[in-house]
């Protein structure tokens, strides 16, 4: 079992650490990219105008949709959720027709817990308890993630392969970090783009719901300058939960691997989740993990590891 202790970032940053997202700013941009999205044909309006001078819907389109006042949308949509109630968030919601992932957001953004904890400065913690659970798994590449995808603890199958985390510095052992900024991973996933997309999803989602984060905002402004495909990406302002799906790596030991993976959220701190991979039963990608599995340090040291720091 391998773990990090969670440590503050050391290099530059485009975004001065310790401060914070702006929230009124990301309310803002969030419901004008939602509402840019839809066209009046898609919402069931007559669209009389042939020369719309913006994209999608109009503000008065969508607060006729939403049943609130145009004065009242308009504020909204400027950052300004003082007052605004959770019926008038819902109905706004379904006039944007806003996804689970996406009604929680603007309600994080637009109503934000007055008492709400700060985010601790210490490192998150995984019971000792999962950490050997996640150990008996032979064959199950698992690991858990904290607050920004930081990668908390991991199995040896996680590290025979996605690589030997243990090799990076533990500032360094973040989904996001690895997937826009070490090429090796732009390798191992097949569908990269999808891979990146999700995850500036999961850092918006977070961002909603811990905007005074430093970290966070640390490591948005260091992407966004390392990173051209991350700032296009982080300007859509897309959101969206980890779940379950498939995704194809190209193992540098046994070619292309098919795993589905589930994401379980620990009962005792919501802002932990467990990440499971398995292989259909019978299939080449089972042989490959069983082969992985058995071939044990080996598999992990010429897998995708990092380059020594």
């Amino acid at each position: 079992m391998d773990e990090q202790p969670s440590q503050e970032p050391t290099g530059r940053s485009g975004q001065e650490p310790g401060r914070r997202l702006d929230r009124r700013a990301e309310l803002s941009e969030f419901l004008r990219t939602r509402r840019a999205r839809l066209k009046p044909e898609d919402v069931g309006l007559p669209d009389f105008g042939r020369h719309r001078r913006v994209p999608g819907l109009r503000r008065e389109e969508l607060a006729q949709l939403a049943g609130v006042s145009v004065a009242y949308y308009t504020r909204l949509e400027q950052g300004n959720g003082r007052n605004v109630s959770a019926e008038v968030l819902d109905a706004i919601a379904r006039a944007l027709r806003l996804s689970g992932a996406e009604h929680a957001h603007l309600t994080h953004l637009a109503k934000p817990k007055q008492h709400k904890k700060k985010v601790s400065a210490r490192p998150q913690q995984v019971r000792v308890a999962m950490r050997q659970l996640i150990d008996t798994f032979d064959s199950v590449p698992a690991y858990v993630v904290g607050r920004r995808s930081d990668i908390l603890v991991w199995n040896r199958m996680s590290a025979a392969v996605f690589g030997d985390w243990s090799r990076m510095p533990a500032q360094e052992r973040n989904w996001a970090r690895m997937v826009f900024l070490r090429p090796e991973y732009r390798e191992l996933f097949v569908e990269w783009e999808q891979k990146a997309s999700d995850m500036v999803s999961f850092l918006r989602m977070d961002a909603g719901c811990h905007p005074d984060d430093p970290r966070l905002s640390a490591l948005v402004g260091e992407l966004s300058v390392k990173s051209e495909e991350f700032r296009r990406l982080w300007a859509t302002h897309d959101v969206k939960e980890k779940s379950h799906g498939v995704k194809r790596l190209h193992h540098p030991l046994v070619g292309e691997l098919t795993l589905s993976f589930e994401t379980f959220k620990l009962v005792d701190d919501e802002e932990l989740s467990m990440i499971t991979y398995h292989a259909e039963p019978g299939s080449p990608s089972a042989e490959a993990l069983r082969l992985l599995a058995s071939w044990g340090t080996d598999a992990i040291q010429a897998g995708t590891s990092a380059p020594r720091p």
